[in-house]
């Protein structure tokens, strides 16, 4: 091979290695990722948690009269059950299913951004959206036993609630847990599994998505990749939100699927036809606005709980962040 082309390829190889160096060096390393994403999980599901039993009780108890607005939904639960025992009944459910099943999310969604970010040819969006959907249904495998368990705790309320008859009465999470796969069935536990997977597999690939466009037009906006704490609440709220309120139809299908006691509901097409010919086609969107409030919020207080737990672990280099990195 002649000297010069000797040269140009060493040139090459060498901008081409200090490229993946600077890349590797602009990255978070994934335990930091992981423990960022467990933290922000559990931090999101437990500001959000009452607005969630509120939206549970709405899409899981239609025909109750007290339960048919957000408003009067919140007052009734709150007079007649408490703030521990309504609703926050299930929480520890919640919270044994949120840090792991969000650890396992970070990690799938950022080793698929890592794996494509050096190949190129495949639009950014798209690496968004197929890594969003990959960590969804990866760690499903974890959240969906404890959203079964968390679902029915919140629609039943306290043990022996004399305010409503939700068809289920347990003492609490163990009780539940062994009352069920005693009566029922360990398969009980991924009940509504499809359902809950037609649901969230789309919001998740949406909601980040959306949420690296809306913070990459904040760090342009801004001109740092460090944003301000206004503009990381506006963007992961945004975000979330918009994917919320898309995916609303598919939340109620989910919800009447794991808490209906008659087996009317089989499925998510025929449940939206059965809702919306039996009860009318405003009830595929029943809970759409605890839904919108909870998902904008969850998603701003995991997302923010996220690039600050990231920040702490290195405060030397404050731009590092897993998200939004390219």
């Amino acid at each position: 091979m002649p000297e010069t082309a000797i040269c140009v390829e060493s040139t090459r190889t060498e901008h081409k290695n200090r490229g993946q160096t600077n890349i590797q060096q602009n990255e978070a390393s994934m335990m930091s990722v992981l423990f960022a994403g467990g933290i922000g999980g559990a931090m999101g599901d437990t500001v959000m948690y009452p607005l969630d039993t509120i939206k549970t009780r709405q899409q899981g108890a239609p025909g109750v009269l007290k339960y048919r607005t957000m408003a009067s939904t919140t007052a009734s639960i709150l007079r007649e059950e408490g703030l521990i025992r309504g609703v926050y009944r299930g929480y520890s459910a919640a919270l044994l299913g949120s840090f792991p099943s969000t650890m396992m999310f970070f990690g799938v969604y950022e080793t698929t951004k890592r794996y494509f970010k050096p190949h190129g040819g495949v639009d950014e969006t798209v690496v968004h959206l197929g890594a969003g959907f990959l960590g969804d249904l990866v760690s499903s495998v974890v959240y969906v036993p404890s959203e079964v368990l968390k679902t029915r705790l919140q629609l039943q309320g306290p043990y022996n609630n004399p305010y409503f008859k939700s068809g289920y009465n347990y003492r609490g999470l163990s009780h539940a847990c062994r009352t069920i796969a005693r009566t029922e069935g360990l398969s009980t536990f991924f009940y509504g599994y499809k359902a809950t997977l037609i649901r969230d597999l789309p919001f998740s690939a949406l909601q980040f998505a959306f949420y690296e466009k809306f913070r990459a037009s904040a760090q342009t906006y801004s001109g740092s990749s460090d944003i301000s704490l206004g503009l990381e609440l506006a963007t992961g709220g945004a975000a979330g939100g918009l994917a919320g309120v898309i995916t609303t139809p598919l939340d109620v299908i989910k919800t009447r699927i794991q808490t209906q006691t008659d087996g009317k509901i089989h499925g998510t097409v025929q449940g939206l036809r059965f809702i919306a010919q039996k009860e009318g086609v405003l009830r595929v969107f029943s809970g759409v606005g605890p839904r919108l409030v909870w998902t904008s919020i969850q998603s701003s207080v995991m997302l923010v709980c996220y690039q600050a737990v990231l920040k702490a672990l290195d405060p030397n280099e404050p731009a590092k962040s897993a998200l939004t990195s390219s």
